[in-house]
């Protein structure tokens, strides 16, 4: 995987020039998207021909109308040269609105392709890859980016191949028209692109730059909006006001940099072509007073210096462009070639239908990527059965979570491997495996979207009345109806409209949709009040007695009922069985419950179970 935020800085300042046959190459990752629409390209490309075609034809009838003179008994010729001169203005202007909508169409069309594509592929990616790349980098990347490449490949580069056909048929003319004059043109011609491409590198470079600081700023943004509360009740505004007004300043000054260059440049190419131009025309006016050329052929030379000229300042700024295009394209093909860590078994094993719900761990040792010297689970080896309610205890850092991710399929273990009815998980598609699992985590996951569709995310196609179904097995219909417009209410973006309780509840009822063979619980309860859960306890009970359940459990009130308490200590499983068994062994447990009671942090439940036990 390559996306690094320590690689998001331009390093191409110590690093040699590529050479300039390689300087678009990164271009050519987009012709996947391009390649669909050939036909749509071909009926641009044409029109563009026509179009430029009939603009290359006025200077020839302008040059007659000169040479024939504005005389009375010319006004049959003259009416001639203006209608033909019409004629070829009306072509002109349908087969340029016809290459303007295709090209439009066309880059509408091809953004609105990488952008989904893009979006596909992040979603593959695994968690490893959002440790070490920013959700605001990818957003950039999403939008910043297919913005810059819409602008510049698609319309841009319309504009750059309008302009070369017209350099090429201009430049044609122009020897057919005075070959001696066009000779001229033609030594001018150096002066203007060999700037180009040395400052194209230079653009380029920048481009990258001023690239990745936008993208600074949209991870500050997200990260800082992402955690408004924290923000405002820990009166932190300034302070993140103040990083992004600075991550906004760096972002300006890496577009100046480049403008600058860019303008100069265009400076540098127009001074010198119409500087040329005029030198031009001054041998040639020299030649009409010598009797060499006439008036008309030198105003036909004119206007197609005028064209020359016109497109070569063109080219000159959208090679600047293209440049820019280069880094924005280099930046998507970089995360379109990214690969997820977990990639799809060559050979996929299916599960057993139905699923009985039989995990096995096998000597389980990892490490997390980002953290490769801190073991995060060491020879665990464990075994639940169809039906078995597992908790899992321990303090923080014990390992609890990984086990999650582990059999969730987000990480590959360093050793060891997980079976689930006797078929090793790293043989099964990921889908497939996760379709089998439902998962409540303490940090309620909702959408900006109504409460219905929320549930539904669950199942999704489930009817309305299932999602209602689940919604009261949840304890949470009695809420949902009194919301504004019911199970239609939208919530806002992460639920922010709901209290926490009711969050955790639309999450338990999309669990309970689901209906899946393994359930996975982190502390699902623990942010209702006592009322409700003992409602959602009920529910959950109900769902577990035909599944599988692994609980991590921070509270202990959460595990009594457990057929089996698992005590996880720094990657190891210190301890294994009931609540009971577990307090008579005086360790780690039994330390933690006494902890809990003189915290009060267990609650009524737990004092009337723990005297019940004794």
């Amino acid at each position: 995987m390559s996306l690094n935020p320590a690689n998001n800085n331009p390093q191409q300042n110590s690093e040699p020039d590529p050479a300039p046959r390689r300087k678009l190459r990164p271009l050519r990752g987009l012709m996947p998207f391009l390649r669909p629409y050939t036909r749509t390209i071909s009926l641009s490309l044409l029109a563009l021909l026509i179009a430029a075609g009939a603009t290359l034809a006025m200077p020839v009838a302008i040059r007659h109308v000169i040479d024939s003179g504005i005389l009375a008994e010319q006004a049959g010729s003259i009416d001639r040269y203006f209608f033909a001169l019409f004629a070829l203005a009306g072509l002109m202007a349908v087969f340029l609105a016809m290459r303007v909508y295709l090209v439009h169409w066309l880059g509408e069309r091809v953004i609105a392709d990488i952008r989904s594509a893009v979006f596909q592929h992040v979603l593959r990616m695994g968690p490893t890859f959002f440790e070490v790349t920013r959700t605001g980098e990818v957003l950039s990347r999403l939008t910043t980016d297919t913005t810059l490449i819409q602008y510049v490949v698609v319309f841009r580069l319309s504009v750059a191949l309008r302009s070369l056909v017209m350099l090429t048929g201009a430049l044609i003319m122009l020897a057919l028209t005075s070959p001696r004059l066009t000779a001229i043109i033609m030594l001018l011609v150096p002066l203007v692109v060999l700037p180009i491409i040395v400052v194209a590198r230079r653009v380029r470079r920048l481009s990258r730059d001023s690239q990745d600081r936008i993208a600074d700023t949209s991870a500050i943004a997200g990260e800082v909006l992402g955690a408004i509360h924290i923000i405002q009740a820990f009166s932190l505004e300034a302070l993140q006001a103040g990083r992004y007004r600075e991550s906004v300043e760096n972002s300006f000054n890496a577009a100046r940099r480049r403008i600058r260059i860019r303008a100069l440049l265009i400076a540098f190419g127009i001074m010198v072509v119409f500087g040329g131009i005029v030198f031009v025309l001054w041998v040639g006016a020299q030649d009409v007073i010598a009797g060499r050329m006439s008036s008309g052929e030198l105003g036909q030379f004119l206007l197609y210096a005028i064209f020359v000229g016109g497109s070569t300042a063109a080219l000159s700024e959208i090679w600047g462009e293209l440049q820019r295009a280069a880094g924005a394209a280099e930046r998507l093909v970089e995360l379109l070639n990214a690969h997820p860590d977990i990639d799809a078994p060559k050979k996929p094993v299916p599960l057993p239908v139905p699923v009985k719900g039989q995990i096995v761990f096998e000597q389980l040792t990892f490490n997390y990527p980002s953290r490769p010297e801190q073991p995060a689970l060491q020879g665990i080896s464990l075994e639940v059965q169809p039906g078995e309610t597992v908790a899992l205890v321990g303090p923080s850092g014990a390992g609890k979570s990984t086990v999650f991710q582990l059999l969730l399929r987000f990480y590959h273990p360093r050793s060891g491997r997980i079976l689930l009815d006797g078929v090793d998980i790293a043989n099964v598609m990921p889908d497939e495996l996760r379709a089998r699992i439902g998962i409540v985590p303490q940090d309620t996951v909702l959408f900006a979207d109504n409460v219905m569709e929320n549930i539904r995310y669950g199942r999704p196609d489930a009817s309305d009345d299932e999602v209602r179904a689940a919604a009261r097995a949840a304890a949470a219909d009695e809420f949902i109806e009194r919301l504004p417009e019911g199970y239609r209410t939208f919530l806002g973006e992460r639920g922010i409209r709901l209290s926490g309780g009711q969050q955790q509840r639309i999450a338990i009822a999309r669990a309970i949709l689901k209906a899946p063979p393994i359930l996975l619980l982190d502390e699902a309860t623990s942010a209702l009040d006592a009322e409700s859960e003992k409602l959602v306890q009920h529910a959950l009970e109900n769902l577990m007695q035909n599944c599988t359940t692994l609980v991590i459990a921070h509270r202990l009130a959460t595990v009594l009922n457990a057929d089996r308490i698992i005590v996880m200590e720094q990657g190891r499983i210190v301890a294994s069985g009931s609540h009971a068994e577990l307090l008579t062994q005086e360790g780690l447990y039994s330390r933690l419950v006494a902890l809990q009671l003189r915290h009060g942090q267990a609650g009524e439940t737990l004092d009337e179970a723990l005297a019940g036990a004794s």
